[in-house]
């Protein structure tokens, strides 16, 4: 099964998506099933998993709504305030629901601290206890503290969305590279290739540019622990849908067909537990 593990939905709203800045014009519109299916058919992409874009349990909700009307959502990642008191009730009104997988934040826009706050690490314990994943939406300035996190909570699966955004577009990877090692050596830290256009030139941007983080997340993760997903719509400020997939899809044809499975599908339906 091919699966891209990482895209979302949103009916377009200004201050929602208030992160949506002029020169990323393209995608303040409405992105919904429709217009994301036939794109994974023609990438021969059996589902997805829809991740929360903005931070509210509304969010949640229309996730899980568009999950429940097509089947090939196959999974959600939404949100809830992981630091309430009130977290078992919010985590209890959510346990039929099949199709949400996992959790997350946006950790990138907050101090490292924030995730390391007794409050926080309290409610990812609560996320192990039900089996629910946790995304980590991460800078390489919070790597550090993401480190320290897994630490607290050494029982929890969680993925790091995007490959912690690395600066591709400077060519830097030496100190990402040293501290994504550190996580790597984890064996419940996931990471996901994804993201990578809107860290290189939107412009200018070349498959070659993304290769090296490429390897040396195959290097630190191996494919068991590699997953695929495109980031779509975000990705269409730097690439369409179809350049995204075809860099991942080239660069995994040095592998096994066995390996290329893991990282295209295998390894999110084995993390996300459908």
């Amino acid at each position: 099964m091919r699966i891209d593990s990482h895209q979302h939905f949103w009916e377009y709203n200004p201050k929602r998506q208030d992160w949506i800045t002029p020169d990323m014009s393209r995608i303040r519109r409405n992105f919904l099933p429709g217009d994301l299916y036939p794109l994974l058919q023609d990438a021969k992409i059996d589902g997805c998993i829809a991740v929360q874009a903005d931070e509210s349990l509304r969010e949640t909700d229309f996730l899980l709504d568009l999950a429940a009307q097509h089947e090939w959502i196959l999974g959600v990642v939404g949100w809830a305030d992981l630091g309430k008191d009130d977290l078992d009730e919010i985590l209890d009104q959510y346990s039929s629901q099949e199709k949400l997988v996992g959790f997350r934040e946006v950790l990138q826009s907050k101090d490292p601290r924030y995730m390391l706050r007794e409050e926080f690490v309290r409610g990812i314990h609560k996320l192990k206890e039900r089996g629910y994943a946790y995304d980590l939406l991460l800078f390489p300035q919070h790597l550090d503290a993401a480190l320290e996190l897994v630490k607290k909570c050494p029982e929890q699966r969680m993925v790091i969305d995007h490959l912690a955004k690395p600066l591709i577009k400077d060519g830097e990877w030496k100190d990402w590279k040293k501290k994504m090692a550190l996580l790597a050596e984890r064996e419940l830290i996931y990471c996901k290739v994804s993201g990578m256009v809107t860290e290189a030139d939107w412009k200018k941007w070349t498959p070659e540019d993304l290769f090296p983080y490429l390897e040396i997340a195959l290097e630190l993760f191996d494919p068991d622990r590699l997953m695929y997903g495109s980031d779509w719509p975000v990705c269409l400020v730097a690439a369409e849908f179809e350049q995204v997939y075809r860099v991942v899809d080239d660069f995994t044809s040095q592998l096994s067909s066995s390996e290329k499975d893991r990282i295209m599908g295998e390894t999110a339906a084995e993390f996300y537990k459908m």
